[in-house]
């Protein structure tokens, strides 16, 4: 080819890259095009483009856009504002856009003030430093400016001014007054943000004529609520639980309302249960008790329990109602339906320890369904009810001997109550057929049983009827308390919290915003090949701890490949015997979107189902649709395991269960399959899995997070966090001799040495702190006085052979320990004094 060829290659169209190339490097940006929509969309997008370096040619534009002429582009600058403050909070404070971002609050345009309270709201709730504070400036602004801007600005508003307390009562009262207009509004969420900003303030109205007034003006637009759509009602329904709780009057006359439909989706008609609970009253309860009468009779298992535990907490909750509440319970005893039966005979139990002695002529009727029996709660109550009127109960010893014939069979809640029932029978009646009955159970209960709780309780009665049947009287025939009503449950501070929450998730959830939103500062750039970073510095978005991907883009392994791909296993060597293939390829689920190594995956296997003491729950069955996970950390004949119990408490089996761990301090991976057999509705299994050390190594300071991800068959990827108590790395080998503990003390330097007190621990016993301590590998190397006190010397060490030398001085029986380490690793005392307060309160 001639060099003159290269001219039909050529051409003089740049085309769409070249251009796009062009438009970015040019000095002149759209910020200042003659359309403000231009000008708006400029400064939007790049607000969009979270990279630092960005920053410093967005600050002139937004800079002139907060001041713009249009109000549309002042708008769009305000939420800017805020986006730019997520990704350089300094920037933003030094370039003064906040004190930009408070004038447009004195803003003609209502759309401007709420899109500027909305990014003032924003920034305060990243930051600690108070930022956005309302004056009583800023609440005229703010009151005028809700009369005219658009629904989702009235809304920003309203949630700004439900967190200013008034001066007075007066300034409460005209508050509320301009606010209760937004009452009439067609959009929920501007009902539901009015009616949080106006309990907030009626806590300082002092005058009951208002207060009463206010309730009033409430009812109806809370009522319009519910004739929605499903979804809406059960999201009004969330909140009226917790209005009602705060505010009984505002619903007490509008019961009927709650009344459940036909057509009702199940979880529209358990919340109205619940609300119904709530505002049952002596007036209203016979309508009441009526409507839970035919709610027992409907077809929902679910729905019916629900129902007939609600008439039991009626009468609990209502005492000249409890009669009228036992008689309709005996009424569908009489129908002779077994779950009814059964959950009847649950909450007569409770009504008999709220009214002790008053309605116990009706135990004959439930001896009557004593053969229907088959669920543990409904046996564990029966027999409870028997142990306790046994003196009333003339074959008493006839009904315990029933259950006693399938002893070893039953579950723990029954053989506990079992053992109870029957030595409070000895004591009330000790004739030769309880004496005999006693011995059985208690042989049974010590030598036939695996159950630690149940052994311990029958080892303490049998020490208590052989050495002192008085006192055995005293202890099990003592009186009990008398139960409450528990219609009420959540505690008054969570309330106000939840209060401060309406017409959010957390109203929905019912729980704090903390405990569900994980707020972290997003990473602001990487390059391709950088890994992963601890859970401390990722890039999580604000979002529940249940999410899931989505629509979004495969997510990509620390390599930058998509994760599909990194999933694929390593080419396997030729001379390597070839393994055989799996059923089906693991599935791209567990991904890197926490920086997961695919090499952690392990597939469910055989079963396993080790005994063992309770486990923190990091998963509860409220967050993981039905799904509870309770897990710790634990060591065993010098191996460290992750000791798992899954419980399924959803109405489907689930199967195929895989657990992956994110990149931590210890690098800790699986070492071995997790063995996790299908779990039908109800089940629950517990298992060891073994773990390996340095697999999977995060870089920065040493850090007790272990972020965990568990996925099956049915439902999405469960996401939660553990703590790593550095204690269970304490090996076996950490025990010193005097004269090496000694020098090793005095060749680390004092740099290396750490000091950290405990003033609220007591050592109420040096022998059992000893032991204690000994059984997680911290030895005991000397002990000496120091003035009053006492001053203990230990050692530990953790794998890589890094020591730990320990000092702990404190005055016996009296509170506070202080710890002093020394270690070639002074980063890690941290760790190991959250471990070291662990083992001291234990």
């Amino acid at each position: 080819m001639s060099g003159h060829d290269s001219k039909y290659f050529s051409t003089t169209k740049k085309g769409e890259i070249p251009e796009l190339k062009e438009e970015l490097n040019s000095q002149y940006k759209d910020s200042q095009d003659p359309n403000p929509l231009i000008r708006a969309l400029a400064v939007r997008t790049m607000g969009c483009i979270r990279v630092d370096k960005i920053t410093e040619y967005l600050c002139d534009p937004l800079q002139r856009c907060l001041k713009d002429d249009d109000p549309y582009v002042r708008k769009t600058a305000a939420i800017c504002v805020a986006k730019l403050y997520d990704i350089n909070a300094e920037l933003v404070e030094d370039r003064g856009f906040l004190e930009s971002l408070k004038d447009l609050i004195s803003d003609n345009n209502p759309m401007v003030v709420a899109n500027a309270v909305a990014a003032l709201a924003e920034i305060q709730e990243n930051t600690s430093i108070p930022i956005f504070e309302i004056t009583s400036h800023t609440l005229s602004k703010l009151l005028t400016a809700l009369n005219e801007c658009t629904e989702w600005g009235q809304v920003f508003i309203l949630d700004a001014l439900s967190r200013y307390k008034a001066a007075d009562a007066r300034e409460a009262e005209n508050i509320v007054e301009r606010v209760t207009p937004r009452l009439q509004h067609a959009n929920c969420a501007v009902v539901l943000s009015a009616v949080k900003m106006i309990l907030q303030q009626m806590e300082l109205i002092t005058s009951t004529d208002v207060v009463r007034n206010l309730c009033k003006k409430m009812a109806p637009p809370l009522v319009t609520l519910l004739s929605a759509e499903p979804e809406i009602q059960y999201v009004a329904l969330r909140n009226i639980n917790l209005i009602v709780q705060r505010r009984p009057t505002i619903l007490a006359h509008e019961i009927k309302v709650f009344f459940c439909k036909y057509n009702d989706p199940i979880y529209v008609k358990m919340e109205k249960l619940e609300i119904m609970i709530k505002l049952a009253s002596d007036r209203n309860i016979d309508q009441v008790l009526l409507e839970f009468k035919e709610y027992a009779t409907e077809v929902d298992v679910d729905f019916v329990r629900k129902a007939v535990r609600a008439i039991g907490r009626c009468a609990i909750k209502l005492e000249r109602a409890a009669e009228r509440c036992i008689s309709v319970l005996l009424e569908l005893i009489k129908i002779k339906v077994n779950y009814v039966v059964q959950e009847a005979i649950i909450v007569i139990k409770d009504i008999f320890r709220r009214y002790p002695n008053t309605y116990e002529s009706i135990i004959a009727t439930l001896c009557e369904s004593l053969d229907t029996l088959d669920e543990p709660e409904a046996k564990a109550s029966m027999i409870w009810i028997i142990g306790e009127y046994a003196e009333r109960i003339d074959n008493a010893d006839e009904l315990l001997e029933s259950f006693l014939e399938s002893f070893p069979e039953e579950p723990p809640q029954v053989q506990l109550q079992l053992l109870t029932a029957t030595v409070k029978l000895f004591l009330k009646k000790p004739t030769e057929g309880p004496q005999q009955m006693i011995q059985v159970v208690l042989n049974n209960a010590t030598l036939e049983t695996d159950n630690p709780d149940l052994r311990d309780r029958a080892y303490i009665y049998w020490r208590l009827l052989s050495t002192d049947p008085e006192a055995a009287k005293d202890v099990v025939l003592a009186e009990k308390p008398v139960i409450s009503d528990d219609s009420n449950q959540l505690d008054q501070s969570l309330l106000d919290e939840l209060l401060a929450n309406i017409a959010t998730l957390s109203s929905v959830y019912h729980k704090p915003p903390d405990a569900f939103v994980t707020r972290v500062k997003t990473a602001t750039q990487r390059t391709e090949d950088d890994d992963y970073p601890d859970g401390n510095e990722r890039g999580y978005s604000e979002s529940p701890s249940n999410a899931a991907y989505g629509g979004a883009s495969p997510p990509t392994s620390s390599s930058g490949v998509p994760y599909s791909a990194a999933m694929q296993p390593a080419p396997v060597p030729a001379s390597a015997p070839t393994a055989p293939a799996p059923a089906a390829p693991v599935p791209d689920l567990l991904g890197d979107l926490i920086g997961l190594d695919n090499n952690a995956i392990v597939p469910a296997d055989q079963p396993a189902t080790p005994s063992g003491p309770p486990l923190p729950i990091l998963l509860p069955a409220s967050t993981g649709q039905g799904l509870q996970i309770s897990a710790e950390l634990a060591r065993q004949d010098g191996q460290i395991f992750y000791s798992l119990l899954f419980e399924n408490n959803s109405q489907i089996t689930l199967d195929g269960f895989l657990i992956q761990f994110n990149k931590n301090s210890f690098g800790l991976a699986a070492a071995g399959p997790l063995q996790v057999p299908p779990l039908a509705p109800g089940a629950s299994a517990r298992t060891l899995l073994p773990m390996l050390l340095f697999q999977n190594m995060s870089a920065g300071p040493p850090s007790s997070l272990l972020q965990v991800a568990v996925k099956n068959n049915q439902q999405p990827v469960w996401y939660f966090n553990d703590k790593i108590l550095l204690h269970v790395f304490f090996a076996e080998d950490g025990r010193m001799e005097r004269t090496s503990f000694l020098e090793t003390w005095r060749s680390l330097p004092d740099s290396n040495e750490v000091l950290k007190e405990f003033p609220g621990i007591v050592m109420s016993s040096a022998e059992a702190t000893l032991d204690r301590l000994a059984a997680s590998n911290m030895f005991f190397i000397a002990k000496r006085k120091h003035a009053n006190q006492d001053v203990f010397y230990f050692s530990a060490n953790i794998p890589r052979g890094i020591p730990f030398l320990i000092e702990l001085t404190t005055v016996i029986g009296n509170p506070g320990v202080k710890c002093a380490i020394k270690t070639p690793n002074p980063e890690m005392a941290p760790l190991f004094f959250e471990a070291i307060e662990t083992l001291l309160k234990s």
